[in-house]
């Protein structure tokens, strides 16, 4: 499904950045029709049939509100300690037979996870008509990581409407995933990244006229409104990308690879949410908070490792996970954010890692498993003097005195 040769990497210590992103938000230039539909539930939904709002010709529908989301965030009190919390997103998004998609919407359900699916565009464009797909500085249909069969983008539709039903976030990857070479999305200009969110955009919301598809459920949600961030392939090109999502009005940008466990800031208008350095047990540097990171600090990009290996590397894997969430959890509570893809790179050792490491994470006291959209939703409502403050914690620093003075000193 995807050619990881081509990802590049970020640094000593910090391996390969790999991911396979989701479609940015361009003009809303749908036409609206009226109709009836299945609220976008298809197959395994379980949603009952109900009056929707069809948008354009009838890939994605208005079904109202999203389901299963949390109250409406509230102000930290004085004194009061934050909330920890914790997003696991996915470049990509697609599913293509492996059960990995079904598998964590499963174990999200289980444990009243939110996530983020960062959904590449190309996952629902049949390879057919990849002529449709004008990459900014590169051959018409060219993609790094090429198309799904059509049975797998029929399975992609299924899983990318229950997520939406189960309360996920559908975010993008954009599109063709270039990271290599003249045509990297790093060389990107901001009117260029704007050229391939449209894209990315009509491939999400025009499925059904490049498919011929009519008689599946549309997508349950205007994507115009849903799309408010995206990561951008191998973390590269977020500077130039900036411009063009605080135009479009996207809340966040999750694309920077040099983060650090510290409560985020705005660049331009648009929270800066990162990958994150945590923790990488038995190393004196540490690891980005990226399955493919931690790959290729094991198995130097190679994705079909030593299987003799394969349990020390899940069990450093999950650990690294683990160490980085205690770290803010019982320090600065900094929010912790997962990069993920749906791959069985060295045996799936890393899908079980980030299983195992959200089962050790979820039910703790203040720990909220969210998607970025909601925790956006928590932030922008803050105090600017609270989080100003809290900004002063260092990685691993803990608040002098306790919350109930640290954060008393700013009411």
């Amino acid at each position: 499904m995807r050619n990881i040769s081509r990802r590049s990497m970020l640094g000593a210590g910090l391996g390969a950045a790999a991911a396979i992103g989701i479609a940015g938000c361009g003009p809303d230039s749908s036409n609206d029709t009226g109709g009836k539909a299945s609220g976008g539930g298809g197959e395994g939904s379980g949603s009952d049939e109900k009056p929707v709002r069809l948008i354009g010709d009838g890939s994605t529908a208005d079904t109202g509100k999203q389901p299963k989301q949390p109250e409406k965030p509230v102000p930290l009190e004085p004194g009061q300690t934050p909330p920890q919390f914790v997003v696991f997103s996915w470049d990509g998004a697609g599913e293509v037979g492996n059960g990995l998609f079904p598998r964590f919407l499963e174990l999200a359900k289980s444990h009243g996870a939110a996530m983020t699916f960062f959904l590449s565009g190309l996952y629902l464009l049949p390879e057919a008509k990849k002529t449709l797909y004008k990459p900014p500085n590169n051959p018409v249909g060219a993609s790094d990581i090429g198309y799904l069969t059509d049975p797998h983008i029929k399975e992609t539709l299924k899983y990318v409407r229950q997520a939406w039903l189960d309360g996920h976030e559908i975010g993008t990857h954009f599109n063709g995933h270039f990271c290599s070479g003249s045509g990297s999305v790093g060389n990107w200009t901001p009117a260029q990244w704007q050229n391939e969110i449209d894209q990315a955009v009509s491939f999400v919301t025009q499925w059904k006229t490049n498919t011929g598809w009519r008689d599946l459920d549309p997508l349950p949600f205007d994507y115009h409104k849903e799309l408010v961030g995206g990561r951008t392939p191998c973390l590269l090109g977020q500077e130039k990308l900036l411009p063009t999502a605080k135009k479009l009005g996207w809340r966040y940008d999750a694309s920077s690879p040099g983060g650090r466990q510290k409560w985020p800031e705005k660049r331009d208008g648009v929270w800066d949410l990162p990958l994150q350095a945590m923790p990488f047990p038995g190393h004196s540097f540490e690891v980005l908070s990226m399955d493919y990171n931690i790959l290729a600090n094991q198995s130097q990009n190679s994705t079909k490792g030593m299987p003799s290996r394969y349990p020390g590397w899940r069990k450093q894997a999950t650990e690294s996970y683990l160490k980085g969430f205690t770290r803010a959890y019982e320090s600065n509570r900094a929010p912790f954010f997962i990069g993920n893809h749906f791959e069985q790179w060295n045996g799936g050792i890393y899908m079980d890692a980030v299983e195992e490491a959200l089962k050790g994470m979820a039910g703790k006291k203040d720990v909220r498993l969210v998607s970025f959209r909601q925790f956006c939703d928590w932030i922008d409502v803050q105090d600017p003097k609270i989080l100003t403050q809290l900004r002063t914690l260092e990685v691993g620093q803990s608040p002098a005195g306790g919350w109930k003075t640290f954060l008393k000193a700013t009411a």
